[in-house]
């Protein structure tokens, strides 16, 4: 897993009116929980562009006044109508704690049933794993090259090793779509077999 470096400063005041202070200055309230206590700190929004703007997932190296913790994002609040950060939390993270956080999906391959008309869905773009630091990846990637049409790759298909995936096993995360062209195909090859004489 990538790691980024963030900043923040120890929060003097806490409340909805030193909240909106600071979102005015353009530094975003912050919270790190997992610690003894939570500390409540403030960033820069401009550090956070690199984090949210991306698919990657990121393990953040946080420095609040000095004091260095490993932590990830668990939680973001979004101003509802302007693209404003008004609040992170971030979990730290402890080297002999399992973290739950949701990896990239990453589809390489190219389907047979995409051969004969077929259009890959990627029903689930990311997936919630849980599993130490050290054994989270930068994404998870599941091959579709077998895959005919109408067939999908599930939930309990992908496995990764020192990791175990949290959502529910009958889900497909990508599946093999069969389109009109793709329909129409299947019924002209049909048509087109001559019946067997009995």
């Amino acid at each position: 897993m990538k790691s980024l470096a963030i900043n923040g400063e120890i929060r003097e005041a806490i409340g909805k009116k030193d909240a909106k202070k600071l979102r005015n200055e353009s530094k975003v309230p912050c919270v790190l929980y997992g610690a003894e206590e939570p500390i409540h700190f403030k960033a820069d929004a401009a550090e956070f562009r690199k984090v949210i703007y991306t698919p990657n997932v990121y393990l953040i190296d946080l420095n609040i006044a000095g004091k260095e913790s490993k932590a990830i994002m668990q939680d973001i609040q979004f101003h509802p109508v302007e693209e404003k950060i008004l609040h992170v939390d971030f979990l730290k993270v402890q080297e002999d704690k399992p973290i739950k956080i949701e990896v990239p999906v990453k589809v390489e391959g190219y389907a047979k049933g995409m051969r004969e008309g077929g259009k890959m869905k990627l029903n689930l773009r990311r997936l919630k794993v849980k599993g130490l630091a050290a054994h989270i990846p930068d994404s998870i990637t599941i091959n579709i090259d077998e895959l005919e049409l109408g067939q999908s790759v599930k939930v309990n298909q992908v496995k990764v090793e020192n990791l175990e995936i949290m959502n529910s096993p009958s889900i497909p995360v990508v599946t093999i779509m069969v389109t009109r062209a793709a329909r129409a195909a299947m019924n002209a090859a049909a048509a087109a077999t001559p019946a067997k004489k009995k």
